[in-house]
């Protein structure tokens, strides 16, 4: 394999729907699963086709109750194409080609990243002793959107006759492709029209039950014997919900039988187009052939990857060509999701991707380990989704209403309109059991919309943005805040009850009716923090913008006041640690809870990540532990720099102790079991100066906990796209010490042993900078000469630079035992 290509040179049934996941195609409009061209849904395969903010609402009877989900869409299966023999006597059909009923002589499948396609490979020997020759490739464009291709072809290697070839649009798809889900209503698709043009051009036309989304699909097919065109009519494939087409010719021993199938995808939404059958026919009969396609296409992906590709040397060859790979896999499958297409739509970022079914393609606030890496390299598109929050600016102040609060209340997990999409019951597949489900009490995902927005103006200094959008959601979410915010007297303190933190395992108190936490700490220090930036993000307003904002949101100086005086009051807990010294208490009361077996439940259950299932399972429930799915007291050392922390900390009237960040991270780090792919992103972040061999390690598995399926299982039903963008912002950001504060772009390069040399390209306000990252200097490229300079700092010292310049820091070789506030100045996280 190189540094480009995932190469998979056998196959294994067992591992089909984690490649069939990673081998994604997509180009942030539509996406397609890696599923063999001629497969079904059933045993390992599980073809699917998924559009950017395609959702549909169905109800279901879960208990004798009646519960409502809304669903990222399967649509029709564009890719099907196959063969099968004809009798040389009367013409009877065999059966049509089926992998598991041959022997496989050779196989390889490589998803090329570098230019976004797809190849297959095989050698077959069928029952009748005829051994066949099998190629393919496909793509979906990243120059036109709306476009896809494929190429097959079908050669006899020692056997000549009769042949019928099917190329197919179906139709007939569900969402089944979540084992947990399937008791419940899965049909989607109402087909509106289908068959097979005159012209040869294949048409499918469906329509969802409820959000009534309209799509259209044509496929133009031609037909070829070494590469010179064949003339065969076809016949129209007899199938309800499905337009297919066959072809009936005799194959010649040695002589390739070729098939391109290029496909036209539109629906009802589209800009620019009149109607999308009419679209979808017209594109696709005026398409170019699959070579120039795939050329077109190549040449996208290569302006991408000039953007956003690093590249790091490590200690062999070998170890530098498998974590550039992964590293790019990660970035390839951030851009099928979020790629320049999405400016044209009205969508967030699904943390499954558009690559299955998993968390029914819902948007959470895995943009928080994403929007990073978007901000340095195409901050057009965290600003289009941005605006996807923008536009459900409403529905959250309605969501804060209905619960009886001030300002934007935004949901945990959101969909089409921004209605609150979490499911009122979940299924523990350990136990069986349906179970009441409270994740919709992690109202942090406020915080993170807010200083995403935040961080995004850091980054390009868009003030006309602010101005429009992001002022007005700042201002709101911190409305919201400040509302549930209530005043204990007897500590005269600020706090907040009934929430979750990012740690799904404690939802409640051991024994308690109602669901959620008092003063959880990471929503607290968050409160406090965006609370403060409110006057800022005011003042950072043209006069007249502040003036007719405050108006409209009816803000004046004294609610900035009380927001003032609940972000320097709220309350931080601690508790002491083994050796009798103050740690951040995850929330109030954690200091309280029993210690956990980790050893035992090891020894008796191996893979401990789920610790919610087993617990449960047994009849027992992680609320009465210490033990974190994923800490999230850690991720205020994420987020915030020790600089920024003691700041925030000491704000909120508390002293600061230099060490606590050292302590609490050691404390939290021994009570993780990481049932969360985000969990050793952070982990592996805040331990990167205070334990540098397992912050590498950390690394290491967060870097392969989707190519590997590290979870047992969960890939195959959509990738972890926080995690795979999180393992690339740890390399953009956390190795090279990047920080965004005061107008000024700071470094602090501190490379892991394990690293000798990294390299990339970054944008920052309008400047394209080269950054070179060795163990003894750090080398800034600036080539931009249209903007304004900008500021770097490094070493606690501020330069100016702009296009042409270069600025050149000397590195010292790291101390492995330095604690993470010894820096003179500390990078986020």
């Amino acid at each position: 394999m190189s540094g480009w290509s995932l190469v998979y040179d056998h196959f294994d049934p067992k591992a089909e729907g984690l490649r069939e996941a990673l081998c994604t195609l997509g180009n942030g409009y539509f996406a397609v699963r890696g599923a063999a061209d001629e497969a079904e849904a059933g045993g390992p395969h599980y073809p699917g086709t998924y559009l950017a903010g395609g959702y549909n609402r169905l109800v279901s009877e879960v208990g004798g109750r009646p519960i409502e989900n809304e669903d990222l869409v399967n649509f029709p299966n564009w890719l099907p194409v196959s063969f099968r023999h004809l009798s040389q006597d009367d013409g009877e059909a065999g059966p049509w080609f089926d992998l598991h009923a041959v022997e496989i002589l050779d196989y390889r499948q490589e998803l090329d990243m570098a230019g976004g396609l797809l190849h297959r490979r095989l050698r077959i020997k069928d029952a009748e002793g005829r051994v066949s020759r099998i190629e393919s490739s496909r793509f979906v464009s990243m120059a036109q959107p709306n476009l896809a291709a494929q190429a097959w072809s079908l050669t006899p290697e020692n056997w000549g006759g009769p042949v019928e070839l099917r190329a197919m649009l179906d139709g007939r798809v569900i969402n089944g492709g979540v084992a947990r889900y399937r008791s419940l209503r899965s049909q989607h698709l109402v087909t509106v029209s289908a068959g097979l043009e005159p012209d040869g051009v294949l048409h499918l036309d469906v329509e969802t039950s409820q959000s009534r989304l309209r799509m259209v699909q044509a496929a133009r097919l031609r037909l070829s014997s070494d590469a010179a065109p064949l003339r065969v009519d076809p016949e129209p494939e007899q199938a309800e919900g499905a337009a297919g087409a066959r072809f009936r010719l005799v194959a010649q021993e040695g002589e390739a039988i070729e098939l391109e199938k290029v496909v036209a995808v539109f629906t009802g939404r589209d800009r620019a187009v009149s109607e999308p059958r009419l679209a979808a026919l017209q594109t696709v009969r005026g398409a170019e052939d699959f070579a120039k396609l795939a050329q077109r296409h190549a040449l996208a992906w290569s302006q991408l990857w000039r953007r956003f590709d690093m590249r790091i040397s490590n200690r062999t060859v070998e170890d530098t060509e498998e974590m550039n790979r992964i590293l790019r896999l990660h970035v390839f499958h951030l851009l099928q999701v979020c790629s320049p297409h999405i400016c044209d739509l009205d969508v967030g970022v699904p943390a499954r991707g558009l690559h299955g079914e998993a968390y029914r393609g819902h948007i959470f606030w895995d943009e928080l380990y994403i929007f990073p890496l978007l901000n340095q390299r195409l901050p057009e598109i965290t600003r289009e989704l941005l605006l996807y929050r923008y536009r459900r600016l409403d529905a959250a102040r309605q969501l804060a209403r209905d619960a009886g609060h001030a300002g934007a209340m935004y949901p945990w997990q959101s969909g089409s309109d921004g209605r609150e999409e979490t499911q009122q019951v979940h299924l523990n597949p350990k136990s069986g059991r349906w179970l009441p489900d409270n994740s919709q009490r992690q109202r942090h995902v406020n915080a993170a919309i807010a200083y995403n927005v935040w961080q995004y103006v850091q980054a390009t200094d868009d003030l006309e943005f602010l101005s429009a959008y992001g002022a007005e959601m700042l201002l709101e979410i911190a409305r919201f805040w400040a509302s549930i915010s209530e005043r204990d007297g007897s500590q005269d303190r600020w706090v907040i009850e009934g929430v979750m933190g990012p740690d799904e395992y404690h939802d409640a108190y051991p024994g308690a009716d109602e669901g959620g936490l008092r003063n959880n700490a990471y929503t607290n220090v968050m409160v406090s923090w965006l609370l403060r930036r409110a006057r800022e993000v005011l003042d950072r307003l043209p006069f007249h913008h502040r003036e007719e904002l405050c108006e409209r949101l009816r803000l004046g100086d004294d609610e900035l006041a009380r927001w003032e005086e609940i972000a320097s009051g709220l309350t931080l807990c601690f508790h002491d640690d083994e050796d009798g010294r103050p740690v951040i208490s995850q929330f109030e009361g954690y200091g309280d809870l029993l210690e956990f077996d980790w050893v035992g439940y090891a020894a008796k259950y191996g893979d401990i990540q789920r610790l919610d299932r087993i617990l449960e399972a047994e009849g027992d429930t992680p609320n009465r532990y210490k033990l974190s799915k994923q800490a999230d007291v850690l991720m205020l050392f994420y987020l915030f720099s020790a600089r920024e922390l003691r700041e925030l900390i000491e704000g909120m009237g508390y002293t600061w102790d230099d060490r606590l960040i050292e302590r609490t991270i050691a404390y939290y780090s021994a009570r993780t079991s990481h049932g969360s792919t985000l969990s050793r992103v952070v982990e592996s972040w805040v331990m990167a100066r205070v334990d540098r061999r397992r912050s590498w390690q950390l690394f290491c598995q967060a870097l392969k906990s989707d190519v590997f399926d590290i979870q047992g299982g969960t890939t195959a039903e959509g990738i972890h796209l926080g995690a795979m963008a999180g393992t690339v912002d740890l390399v953009q950001r956390g190795y090279t010490g990047l920080e965004l504060a005061e107008d000024v772009l700071w470094f602090n390069p501190r490379l892991p042993d394990e690293l000798s040399h990294l390299e990339m390209e970054l944008r920052y306000r309008g400047h394209f900078l080269q950054i070179e990252v060795k163990r003894d200097r750090l080398r800034i490229l600036a080539s931009n000469h249209a903007v304004k300079p900008i500021r770097i700092g490094f070493d606690g010292e501020i330069h100016d630079i702009t296009g042409g310049q270069e600025l050149v820091f000397p590195l010292s070789v790291p101390n492995p035992n330095s604690a993470p506030n010894s820096a003179p100045r500390q990078a986020t996280g």
